[in-house]
């Protein structure tokens, strides 16, 4: 019995789950801020300290990583995005093209992941193979980033909670 899990089903499913849920969470923070009366731009520009990344570029890195993620286990060209979203309506625009980019792809393309080669632009010199990428960089990476703009948001007072992160389960009853 074959109990691994597919790599498509934690790349291309789990994070076209989890980009939806940000979606999701950053209209509740866009509510939020109409409610009172707080202009968007404060909470995308919002850090949780000093030194950290505000909403915004969470945002852009969880995109770009899960499309990163994707597209170099499985030797494909990686849509650029140029960075320069401001607005809530753009935010969630980035978030749909990179679901888009996701959601053409197979499970089969990703039968030789393991063969794949991640060179560090921040570690230069530095390489992981296809899993050592997948297992403690990319995964760990996306989820870093998706729930410190989660947390950004909750901090700031948007109700928002556990089953909002998680997104979409597909419970049954068997």
């Amino acid at each position: 019995m074959n109990t691994s899990v597919p790599v498509y089903d934690i790349t291309v499913g789990q994070f076209i789950t989890t980009l939806t849920a940000l979606k999701d969470v950053l209209r509740k923070g866009k509510e939020f801020a109409e409610a009172k009366k707080i202009d968007m731009s404060v909470l995308l520009q919002t850090r949780l300290v000093p030194d950290q990344f505000p909403l915004s570029r969470q945002i852009q890195i969880a995109t770009d990583t899960a499309k990163g993620c994707v597209g170099r286990l499985i030797n494909e060209d990686i849509p650029v995005f140029e960075d320069t979203e401001q607005t809530y309506e753009q935010f969630v625009q980035r978030i749909d093209k990179t679901i888009t980019f996701l959601q053409k792809f197979k499970p089969e393309q990703f039968k030789d992941y393991e063969k794949a080669i991640y060179a560090s632009k921040h570690k230069p010199g530095m390489k992981l193979g296809g899993k050592s990428f997948l297992v403690q960089y990319a995964i760990p990476n996306f989820y870093f980033h998706v729930t410190t703009a989660y947390t950004i948001l909750r901090v700031s007072g948007v109700t928002i909670g556990k089953g909002d992160f998680l997104g979409k389960i597909n419970w049954t009853t068997e």
